[in-house]
């Protein structure tokens, strides 16, 4: 008998599960995948560190999360500086002023101003779709070049055919600043993020290749309480219908040269080519390796692999989430946690953050 059954060994499960263990409770964590770490799982290919489930930059400006981490690893000073092609054309991101120069060979401010305020004009009324919402937020030319392109390839729809709530805000700065988080703290892990789990698992009995769901009352059986990562419409045996994911399939590609793209994240924002982005992972961290490893992120439908990344937040899918929650709240023995069992997009902060806030709720 466990204290605690933690399913899934991604940022998330793996706090909650040292922690639990630093308090004296027996913890079994269970992964259906063959490693530790969920989506941030690292490993390494002639002196790369590679990003198996795509670039995973940690940035926060939570202090408690910061020196949580800095516990297990140290970080480098890696900045996030991606930029956008659009048909050959080279953009920064995010949006700022080396962008509208770019744009509109312009260099002040006011000049950029005087353009996205004429341009967010054609809105008027009431907001009634993403294309829409994107136009009021940052104008006609900006949104054809460097939105529209990107977001229909990553979620399968016409902007017009997408809420407008996927798009909340979009980052406008009128500096020439291509840094694009604005927290106090970011950077990589010196030597990849796998690293990080294996501190916070050590010691801890993990079972790889084991589907938690395959035999739920058993290993029920064998818990106090089950704090469960996965998927929540998953757990009920899709008893009230599936809730919609977009996935990701990655393509990655060993290049015989020590400099493919000059960036670590370039952004495709036309529509025709069919990848979102490739990452260089050499430029993460420093390395002498002669050679470079390139991924092309592809955006698929969530049947294609069979793995949810990113939940489609429309009305529907909100609705049914909040069913499955229902159901939940009346299971004595389990704890929701993470961005599949919470149907939310969370950063990894936010994630330590929510682990550990669950540690104080709970031990």
């Amino acid at each position: 008998m466990y204290d605690y059954i933690v399913v899934g060994s991604g940022l998330f499960g793996s706090v909650f599960a040292h922690e639990a263990k630093k308090k004296g409770k027996s913890v079994l964590v269970l992964e259906k995948r063959e490693h530790v770490g969920g989506n941030i799982y690292t490993y390494n290919e002639d002196g790369i560190n590679i990003h198996k489930y795509g670039a995973h930059i940690f940035h926060t400006s939570i202090r408690e999360v910061w020196d949580y981490m800095n516990q297990f690893v140290s970080f480098n000073n890696y900045i996030n500086s991606p930029i956008a092609n659009y048909k050959g054309e080279i953009y920064n991101m995010p949006f700022n002023m080396n962008t509208f120069s770019r744009m509109w060979n312009i260099s002040t401010p006011e000049e950029a101003r005087e353009i996205i305020d004429e341009q967010k004009k054609e809105i008027a009324g009431e907001i009634e779709n993403l294309e829409q919402q994107a136009i009021s937020l940052v104008g006609r030319d900006i949104y054809e070049k460097l939105v529209k392109g990107y977001t229909e390839k990553q979620w399968g729809r016409e902007c017009t055919e997408l809420p407008p709530s996927i798009i909340r805000r979009l980052p406008v700065r009128f500096t020439y600043d291509n840094n694009y988080f604005n927290d106090r703290y970011q950077g990589i892990p010196i030597g990849g993020y796998t690293q990080i789990i294996d501190k916070l698992l050590e010691g801890i009995e993990v079972r790889l290749n084991t589907d938690f769901n395959d035999d739920q009352e058993r290993w029920k059986a064998m818990a106090g309480r089950i704090v469960y990562t996965g998927c929540l419409d998953e757990y009920f045996k899709y008893s009230l219908g599936h809730l919609q994911y977009r996935s990701e399939k990655f393509e990655l590609e060993r290049v015989e040269c020590d400099n493919y793209q000059g960036v670590a994240v370039v952004n495709y924002t036309d529509r025709e080519t069919p990848w979102t982005r490739i990452i260089e992972h050499r430029h993460f961290e420093k390395t002498d390796s002669p050679v470079t490893w390139i991924s092309r992120e592809y955006p698929v439908d969530y049947k294609e692999t069979g793995e949810p990344y990113y939940p489609i937040n429309d009305k529907a899918n909100t609705e049914l989430y909040a069913k499955y929650r229902e159901l939940a709240e009346k299971d004595d023995k389990l704890i929701l946690g993470g961005r599949l069992a919470q149907y939310a997009y969370f950063d990894m902060d936010k994630t330590v953050l929510a682990a550990l806030n669950l540690v104080k709720e709970e031990l």
